[in-house]
């Protein structure tokens, strides 16, 4: 199983967009595929329609082994799994931090159904905590979205810094698959002058890290999400060339 974490230190960066993406068109080409959210606000849980019931395990149990790996996994359609979210997830800092091994505690865990499914994909926190830790450690490959606008620019930085120190402390053994520029504004045929600014300055900073074709600023990313499909059903499939090139990337590795 390879995992795949999507991750960036600020909020609205496209980090569940394109998780929801990224295993949907895999689940589409007929992989098995595990989600993890991983985030306490739930998005990636909500957007894949799952409502998790009152005592039913998710993440947070799945983390303390309150439960067995197996057994905070749910079907959410055809070749798709999740382990949910919810906002009970926020207590699993106190446990991560105290644990000693809080950086590696995801990965033990999803050793346990390794193999079982080709590909995990986790939808990471926007913050600097001991969720997101362990959401680094845990993964083979990083995608790091960020929105074109000196905001996003500023999240890449951070997240890019983030994942130094995790590297000098023997915490992250991954490698960066690629940065993701989000919601890129384009008025007909010509781009908006600060997304073309940002998205330049995203490649001066990645250096030999793959700046990756952007996410159109579009509907129809939210419209695909609220029906449950892939844009490609929705004739749409020119907007999956961002989730196309990670997932050839992916399989060079496999």
């Amino acid at each position: 199983m390879l995992t795949i974490t999507c991750t960036s230190l600020s909020g609205g960066q496209g980090k569940t967009t394109a998780s929801v993406f990224l295993g949907r068109m895999l689940a589409q080409a007929e992989q098995r595929v595990l989600m993890v959210d991983a985030d306490p606000q739930a998005n990636l849980t909500f957007y894949l329609g799952h409502e998790v019931q009152e005592n039913q395990p998710t993440l947070l149990e799945v983390l303390k082994k309150q439960v067995s790996t197996e057994d905070g996994i749910y079907e959410v359609g055809e070749n798709l799994w999740l382990i949910p979210a919810d906002d009970g997830l926020d207590k699993a800092q106190d446990f991560l931090s105290s644990s000693g091994m809080g950086a590696i505690v995801l990965s033990k865990r999803l050793k346990e159904v390794a193999d079982v499914f080709h590909y995990c994909i986790i939808d990471a926190p926007p913050q600097r905590s001991q969720i997101c830790l362990t959401t680094a450690g845990a993964a083979d490959y990083v995608v790091i979205p960020a929105e074109a606008s000196s905001k996003g620019v500023n999240s890449l930085i951070r997240t890019l810094g983030l994942i130094e120190e995790l590297k000098e402390i023997d915490a992250f053994a991954g490698k960066i698959l690629g940065i993701l520029p989000f919601r890129d504004k384009w008025v007909g045929n010509n781009q908006a002058a600060q997304s073309k600014a940002s998205i330049e300055t995203m490649r001066t900073i990645a250096e030999t890290i793959p700046v990756l074709p952007s996410i159109p600023e579009s509907e129809q990313f939210k419209k695909a999400i609220d029906k449950g499909v892939t844009l490609s059903s929705l004739g749409f499939g020119q907007l999956e060339a961002p989730f196309q090139q990670i997932i050839e990337g992916l399989q060079k590795n496999v």
